[in-house]
């Protein structure tokens, strides 16, 4: 059995004492690699002068880690420019906020030749390939080009909007179809997979051969959706240890017998963190008798602090947070605890164990795992609420919470009242439900339908492909207990 190539913007390298950082990328990606050989290859998060770029292997528990470093000019083009000024509000929906430049286009593109000329070093003819998110859309062709014919997949873990919208980027041309150069396209709700594959028939006039496969030239394309999830049980057990833990405890006594609502998000524009504020505020004035009785703890840890925009979002939101709590608070009571700071993933857990709701109301998300964490780390015997925006992806599958559409602050302010006052009897039946999808799909089940899908593709080649090589694979990376460097630079990466 070949190995399992694992390609993503980051790689999250193991620390120095052993353990592993578990970011929610991360856990799928080490679970995907548990049962068989594999490398994980990546930027490794070093930003070097061009003349100091360089690749490294580092070995650990029968995984490769090969991480790559990018040059200034790269990341800013790459990552700051096209990745995250154009793509990522464009796969939101959010025309208005893209950024293009043709500059960055390129940065884009060069920064994935480079990702397919340290790979096209390292691969082996059986190897199975799988390339994860935005950043990376045009890698299979790149290594299409240097005569691979490997299995290829890609997933994407963010929304695919309707051809309409991703007609909008300018050049979409140039970069969107690449894509057909991968076996298996992986989208995480039907309506995502949907969009990509009316975009292959309206944009790259692609022939539908059955449910899931196209026909891109002379390649066939399998598009299919894999709706990503969490390890549920082992994350049910690590809420059920850390609602006992010091902090926990400190916290829930801190709240004097106040309910405790909350959300966890990253700082973006696409968690709609403004609105649900005003939904908390529209849900005090309507119901002042559950004045003083409830906080609202939202975590929020800083995002992309250098891009302008997320900076002022930062202090627009501090703002509003003091706005409500000067305006609603008591001595004895803050409605609303904001929070810049990142928590550890067994706090967190706790602390949803500890929620009477959990609020999840992204403006659009591809999945929203922080939903499915707040359902599994729930007491069965006096669970909470889920209240999920119905732009997540995780709302195609979590039915059972309550459904809100996150543009209308009323509307959350009133599913906020509905959660307090519900019996603890249609609490039970609504987490039952929930926990049953999660339990059933977990991220392993993930992994495996996603492999299984990519093993049942073939290979085919377009005209427009080289032959296949003659000459032999490189050899792959020297392999070591430390770092093995190759370029023009040393030194190491933790």
């Amino acid at each position: 059995m070949g190995r399992l190539i694992i390609v993503s913007n980051r790689v999250a390298m193991p620390s120095r004492d052993g353990g592993a950082q578990a970011g929610g990328l991360a856990v799928a990606i080490r679970a995907a690699l548990r049962h068989r050989p594999g490398v994980w290859f990546g930027w490794s998060g070093r930003v070097a002068p061009q003349q100091a770029v360089t690749t490294s292997e580092l070995r650990q528990g029968g995984l490769s880690y090969v991480v790559t470093d990018l040059a200034q000019e790269d990341y800013d083009e790459y990552y700051n420019g096209f990745a995250n000024r154009v793509l990522w509000p464009i796969l939101h929906y959010r025309l208005d906020l893209a950024e293009y430049s043709r500059r960055d286009l390129t940065g884009y593109m060069r920064v994935n030749e480079h990702f397919a000329s340290e790979l096209h070093k390292l691969l082996q003819p059986d190897d199975v390939i799988w390339v994860h998110d935005y950043h990376l859309m045009p890698l299979a062709r790149m290594l299409r080009e240097r005569g691979h014919r490997n299995r290829i997949g890609f997933f994407l873990h963010v929304p695919f909007p309707p051809a309409e919208i991703m007609a909008a980027l300018p050049h979409h041309e140039r970069l969107i179809p690449t894509m057909s150069h991968y076996d298996l396209v992986g989208f995480q709700t039907e309506n995502d997979a949907g969009n990509f594959a009316r975009y292959l028939e309206r944009e790259s006039r692609s022939r539908k051969l059955d449910a899931h496969t196209y026909l891109v030239g002379d390649r066939r394309v399998r598009v299919s959706a894999f709706p990503i999830s969490i390890e549920t049980a082992e994350f049910n057990r690590l809420a059920r240890r850390a609602s006992r833990s010091p902090f926990v405890k400190n916290v829930l006594e801190s709240l004097s017998g106040h309910i405790m609502m909350i959300g966890v998000d990253r700082l973006d524009y696409t968690k709609g963190l403004g609105l649900r504020m005003d939904a908390f505020e529209r849900f005090l004035e309507a119901h002042p008798d559950w004045s003083g009785l409830v906080t609202y703890l939202q975590i929020t840890p800083k995002s992309r602090s250098s891009i302008a925009e997320y900076a002022e979002m930062e202090r627009e939101l501090g703002a509003k947070a003091g706005r409500i709590n000067a305006t609603f608070g008591e001595a004895s009571w803050t409605p609303i605890r904001y929070v810049n700071r990142t928590y550890s993933r067994s706090v967190l857990a706790g602390l949803y164990r500890a929620s009477r709701m959990g609020l999840v109301t992204p403006l659009r998300d591809g999945m929203n795992l922080v939903a499915k964490e707040f359902v599994a780390a729930q007491d069965p015997d006096d669970p909470g609420i889920l209240i999920l925006s119905r732009f997540a992806g995780a709302a195609s599958e979590l039915s059972a919470a309550l459904l809100v559409n996150p543009y209308d602050p009323e509307a959350v302010g009133h599913a906020i009242e509905r959660a307090l006052i519900m019996s603890i009897e249609e609490r039970r039946q609504r987490h039952a439900a929930l926990y049953e999808v999660i339990a059933k799909h977990d991220i392993n089940r993930w992994s495996e339908d996603f492999l299984s899908a990519l093993a049942g593709t073939a290979w085919s080649s377009g005209t427009e492909l080289p032959p296949e090589r003659t000459e032999p694979v490189a050899p792959r990376l020297a392999v070591g207990t430390g770092l093995a460097r190759r370029g023009m630079a040393s030194g190491t990466h933790g």
